[in-house]
């Protein structure tokens, strides 16, 4: 046979393998069957052909997998048992017998059989053995030899092998088994294999490498069907398939990863041209490069004249170096030595020399055949199975399923990155073809823009981004570089497809994008994460660069635009969370930890929440400052590295390094952060050479040689102002160097100012004597001392306030005060406010460590506040003073220091009894006060909004400051002094409160709200002093006002006076019980008749003559029925003090620093508690009513005896004024 032919060949393979394993797996093999001459070459099973085929695949379960080593799959590969044995016995099936069961049971176990055969071996370096490395490059090639004769067979194996598994797919996925779920998997797999399998870079390949590339598979894949299977079982995931997503998923991702997407989707004429743009680049590339070679290359001539051997002095060899110029002298030969020196860097394993099947960043050419079939699959893909498919996936992804591995998750996200640009390239190449048959302004172009996002539609959810953005960052976390390679492509090209939909003629998907794209830039952590994965480029390799540098740069320009579309973006910004206090009390509890311990403090659980509820925060963004988190070292670092690549580079990559550097050095105007020497070159390399770029490129170029040319033009002025960047040049910039070389001094460092710690409380609702126990109890192991401290000050406290309280008693003694009250020392009398106060005692330190304590130790803080001492000022700063404040006695100083001592003796560390708790778990922080913000403030809402109830309007009238609260005023105590001399005792009753009698409800509440209105009005014409300067304040004029309105107001009373009481009223005995009756009739008559408005009347007795006034609780005035205010006499009291309510004359001459002007409208109301009055009384009130009730306010009217007084018109702003009749008065 041909496989005992070809292992005969190889005697020395017998010594790989143990002999009892090679003879038991040949033997089976051989048992399976054969070709030979007499049956017309066709292949012959054997008569236990299906048992030899379960045997084989017992073998390389039981021994190889179990052992963990690769001999049976090694003998098999000799046997050549692929190519023929298994696809003989599949070619033999004809399509028409479909029927044989036995022959589809033996298609069956020869398709279990190459599913384990073609599976790609990869194993790291930790995992290989010494028989890994014995069978691996064997069986490598092996492999490439199966998918050859797999994909190149006539009888289509793929095919068959899809037959196989047509029954299991029939059928509905509630009918099927687990063994026909089983049976579809199993095919899905060896697609995945046969697409997988390619060859490997570092050993030779018998053959033409092409007839097992990608071009070949995917021919092979569409001559037999396997992509109709792929779109059939992704179409219907989640309807009639459910647990394969993950391995179509695997074989997209091989068919897929490395081809140009761009090229995909271009016409013959256009590849045509791109393939010759591509052989012109490659030809100047290398004639640039044999130029550069010639410079420094041996000649035909170069040995002729004189060739010497130097001898280097550590006498290890020798140098060559040939021409006469070099016998002249030392120096020539050495500088000529130097000059044919080339120095070869030392690499470490280039991250792109790694070819492992993962790896989706390097290129895959197609053929044009190949080109057409994948381009058709992937558009039929994306208008029917992309939306289920990855939908699944997303989920179970989410979910965690068992069939989810690790490499399915970037597989998942690379190939959202493909298909997404995919689309795009598809739309872009669509509406132009369309553009040019039916011009610019085409409907159909409309319709298809708008199906073509809702058939991609299922990754751009909030849930995809979730997963993303989490996904990237655990990746970025655990330094697994491919996978973030894979998240960060994604999220370029959801971007991308973000910014073509905001440009979308469709109004809906114009919405759409603008939601996805505040989501996006909503997050501040996502920014964070493009910076951070752009700092992270070390060696990951040049498609690490690619997506890092792609990715910031589309970012960027596009954050740029929205905000500036959006002036009022806010972004939710995250702080670090504090440590909570069970971290901090970790090490406590692990000492006397029980399961009690951990429930004690399930009650600061809720405290925790929601500290870490306001650890996130929204903040309005503001770009130049996000912009400047990208101006760092590293950051220009990657995009130096990736610029590096210039002569490989297309025009779009140029021109995304161009636009970082071109904001570094004038958007920022951070150009100091270029001038480094190894960039300087690069840059001037790229212009002048050698190797430098093509001007054939285009516009990149003249954009590149206009940074480059400004740099330098900056750098050499720089130079010129700063001698000491010469030397900057030669290193990184840090902040404090770019500021010295942008401004020419050292950044001013501002002083951080020291925070104070957080205000601690004891919990619950424990007595002064226990919360200070506890405060003892936290401080007793570690910080003892300071307890001690603060005893023995409170002891000298308690000594130096006794020996005080002692002295001042004696003091009061020697002046005559009256001491009989028992402890005077301890207990202050009812007139202590007038004693003086001792002073207040200062806690002096003495030590640094303890001033620093009493700053940052919130604990020894607590101890302090709780034994009575309090600090001064506002600001919580060091240095702050700590004092004993003066009401504290000497008997409180002593009771303070013996609980102290008394805990600092027996310190009670656990309270409770069934539950105890430690004393650190009984503090918890106090919570701060909240500060009141302006009722008017800027940021508050309702501005400009007057509060609606009376005492808030009066607020906003009349702010603190003025006058009224400033107890220094001048003012308000000339004020005051008026008001002594004139008390007011009630309020006048206004004219609209006695003719509203007859009025309803709804009338009374409009007149009252007019009232307030016009008051209002009157308030708001004030103005406060607050906002006077010290130029307004005239303190001359202010006596002279004052002077003259004292002088009105005593020529007033002494004219009432004179009137009252001068000669004109008599005391008339008889006729006081007549005078008091004829006066209530008088009263109530013209009450009820005319309505006017009569003044309050009251009086008060001086001390001396010990009349009481009769009034309630609050002081007030009794009032009686008809609503008038009166004063109560005894019959036989000498004459009473009168109440005139004066109207003034000038109501707009009114101000809150002066009395109102005492007008001559006079109004007395009678009260039937007066005694009688005599005639000329009578007479005198009947002219002041007759006055009252409608008197003009120039008419004069004249008494009994002819004296006449000017009487003005009633206001309905009225003024008490207090008259006395006593002697001294008059």
């Amino acid at each position: 046979m041909e496989h005992e032919s070809e292992t005969a060949l190889n005697p020395q393979s017998y010594s790989t393998v143990d002999h009892e394993v090679r003879a038991y797996v040949y033997s089976l093999v051989s048992a399976l069957g054969g070709t030979g001459a007499d049956e017309d070459g066709r292949y012959i099973l054997g008569d236990d052909a299906l048992a030899c085929l379960k045997d084989i695949k017992k073998w390389l379960k039981l021994y190889d997998e179990k052992s963990n080593r690769l001999d049976v799959a090694r003998c098999l590969a000799e046997a050549n048992l692929v190519n023929g044995d298994l696809l003989e016995i599949l070619a033999a099936w004809p399509e028409e017998a479909t029927d044989d069961r036995l022959k589809s049971k033996i298609s069956l176990a020869c398709l279990e059989l190459l599913v384990p055969l073609t599976w790609p071996i990869e194993k790291n370096e930790m995992q290989m053995t010494v028989n890994h490395h014995r069978h691996v490059p064997y069986l490598q090639l092996a492999q490439t030899k199966y998918k050859r004769a797999i994909i190149q067979h006539d009888a289509m194996i793929l095919r068959t092998a899809v037959r196989i598994v047509l029954p299991s797919i029939a059928l509905p996925q509630g009918e099927r088994s687990s063994r026909d779920e089983g049976i579809i998997k199993l095919l899905l797999y060896f697609c995945r294999n046969v697409a997988m399998i390619s060859a490997p870079g570092n050993l030779p390949v018998e053959g033409n490498e092409s007839e097992v590339s990608r071009s070949a598979t995917i021919e092979a894949f569409h001559k037999q069907e396997v992509l109709a299977l792929l779109l059939t079982i992704a179409s219907n995931m989640g309807e009639d398939f459910n647990t394969q997503d993950t391995v179509i998923l695997e074989v997209l991702f091989h068919l897929l990863k490395g081809v140009d997407v761009e090229k995909l989707f271009m016409d013959k004429e256009q590849m045509d041209a791109s393939n010759s743009d591509e052989l012109k680049s490659l030809l100047k590339k290398e004639a640039n490069m044999h130029r550069s070679y010639a410079k420094t290359a041996p000649t035909r001539h170069n040995r002729f004249g004189t060739m010497i051997w130097v001898k280097r002095d550590n006498a290890r060899g020798v140098s060559a170096v040939s021409g006469q110029d070099v016998l002249n002298n030392d120096q020539k030969t050495l500088t000529k030595m130097d000059q044919s020196k080339q120095w070869n860097k030392p690499r470490q394993r280039s991250k792109d020399a790694d070819q492992s099947s993962d790896r989706f960043d390097l290129p895959v050419p197609l053929t044009p055949s190949a080109t057409i079939h994948l381009r058709s699959f992937v558009e039929e893909f994306l208008d029917s199975s992309f939306n289920p498919l990855f939908n699944h996936i997303r989920k179970a992804i989410e979910r965690e399923a068992e069939r989810v591995l690790d490499a399915h998750s970037q597989q998942f996200f690379y190939l959202i990155s493909w298909f997404l640009e995919a689309e795009r390239v598809r739309r872009r190449k669509k509406a132009e073809s369309l553009k040019k048959l039916r011009g610019p302004a085409s409907k159909i172009t409309t319709d298809f823009e708008a199906d073509s996002f809702a058939l991609i539609a299922s990754v751009l959810n909030q849930e995809t981004f979730i997963l993303l953005n989490r996904f990237t960052q655990d990746r970025l976390d655990m330094k697994s570089w491919r996978d973030v390679n894979a998240g960060t492509r994604a999220f370029t090209q959801v971007l991308l497809i973000v910014q073509d939909m905001a440009e979308s003629p469709v109004e809906e998907d114009q919405e759409i994008a603008e939601n996805i794209q505040n989501r996006i830039f909503y997050e501040e952590t996502t920014h964070d994460r493009i910076i951070a994965i752009l700092r992270a480029y070390k060696d990951q390799g040049f498609g690490y660069l690619e997506s890092s540098t792609e990715l910031a740069h589309v970012f960027l320009r596009m954050l740029e635009r929205y905000s500036r579309e959006n002036v009022d973006l806010q972004i939710r910004s995250r702080r670090r969370a504090r440590k909570t206090r069970k971290a901090a009390t970790a090490h406590q509890r692990s000492a006397n930890a029980s399961d009690n311990d951990i429930d004690a403090d399930n009650a600061s659980e809720q405290e925790d929440a929601a500290e870490a509820a306001r650890v996130s925060r929204e903040r309005k963004f503001d770009f130049s400052r996000f912009c400047a988190k990208f101006m760092t070292q590293s950051c220009i670092d990657t995009f130096v590295a990736f610029t590096h690549y210039y002569a490989d580079l297309s025009p779009s990559q140029l021109k995304r390094a161009h636009r970082f550097f071109y904001r570094v050095a004038f958007k920022q105007e951070l150009s100091v952060m270029l001038f480094r020497l190894d960039i300087i070159a690069l840059f001037y390399r790229m212009i002048k050479g050698p190797q430098g770029l093509d001007p054939a490129i285009g516009s990149v170029w003249g954009e590149w040689e206009e940074l480059v040319r400004q740099l330098l033009k900056r750098l050499v002025k720089k130079m010129q102002e700063r001698e000491s960047m010469v030397v900057e040049m030669l290193f990184s910039k840090i902040r404090s160097s770019v500021f010295y070389l942008e401004k020419g001094y050292e950044e001013p460092s501002a002083e951080k100012k020291i925070r104070p710690p957080a205000t601690l409380e004891v919990r619950g609702t424990m007595s002064r004597e226990e919360q200070i126990g506890v405060a003892v109890a936290v401080l007793y192991d570690e910080k003892l001392e300071l307890v001690d401290w603060v005893a023995k000050v409170i002891s000298d406290a308690a000594s130096e306030r006794q020996s005080w309280e002692a002295e001042a008693a004696a003091r009061r003694a020697e002046a005559g005060d009256d001491l009989d009250t028992p402890n005077a020392t301890d207990a202050p009398n009812s007139d202590a406010a007038s004693k003086p106060a001792p002073p207040s005692i200062v806690l002096i330190p003495g030590t640094p460590e303890r001033a620093t304590a009493l700053f940052k130790d919130a604990k020894l803080r607590l101890l302090l506040t709780l034994s009575g001492f309090s600090r001064l000022g506002i600001d919580d700063e060091p240095g702050a003073t700590w004092i004993l404040p003066s009401n504290l006695t000497a008997r409180e100083l002593h009771e303070t220091y013996e609980i102290i001592d008394r805990h600092r003796r027996d310190p009670v560390t656990q309270y409770g009894d069934e539950d105890p708790i430690s004393a650190e778990d009984l503090l918890r922080r106090k919570a701060a006060p909240k500060a009141r913000r302006a009722e008017y403030d800027d940021d508050s809402e309702g501005d400009g909004i007057v509060p609606d109830g009376e005492g808030e309007a009066e607020e906003f009238l009349f702010p603190g400051g003025g006058p009224v609260d400033d107890p220094s005023s001048r003012k308000k105590d000339a004020l005051a002094q008026l008001k002594k001399k004139r008390r007011k005792r009630g309020q006048v009753a206004s004219e609209d409160e006695e003719g509203n009698e007859g009025l309803d409800e709804t009338t009374r509440e409009a007149r009252r709200k007019a009232r307030m209105e016009a008051d209002l009005e009157k308030r708001r014409k004030i103005k406060s002093t607050e906002f006077v300067g010290d130029s307004e304040d005239d303190s001359e004029a202010d006596a002279e006002f004052f002077r003259k309105e004292e002088e009105r107001r005593r020529k007033q009373m002494g004219k009432v006076a004179e009137a009252l009481s001068a000669g004109r009223v008599e005391k008339d005995q008889k006729g006081d019980k007549e005078g008091r009756n004829t006066g209530g009739k008088k009263a109530g008559k013209r009450k009820s008749e005319k309505g006017d408005i009569t003044a309050t009347a009251a009086a008060k007795r001086k001390k001396s003559n010990k009349v009481p006034l009769l009034e309630d609780e609050n002081g007030d005035e009794d009032e009686d029925a008809s609503g008038l205010d009166t004063m109560s006499m005894d019959d036989s009291s000498p004459p009473a003090r009168k109440t005139l309510a004066i109207s003034s004359d000038d109501e707009e001459s009114d101000t809150p620093l002066s009395s109102p002007h005492v007008a001559s409208s006079l109004s007395i109301s009678k009260s039937p508690f007066h005694g009688a009055r005599s005639a000329s009384q009578e007479a005198v009130f009947e002219k002041v009513e007759a006055i009252e009730l409608g008197t003009s306010g120039g008419d004069e009217v004249r008494s009994e005896e002819g004296e006449g007084l000017h009487i003005s018109k009633p206001k309905k702003v009225r003024r008490a004024v207090v008259l006395d009749d006593s002697d001294e008065d008059l």
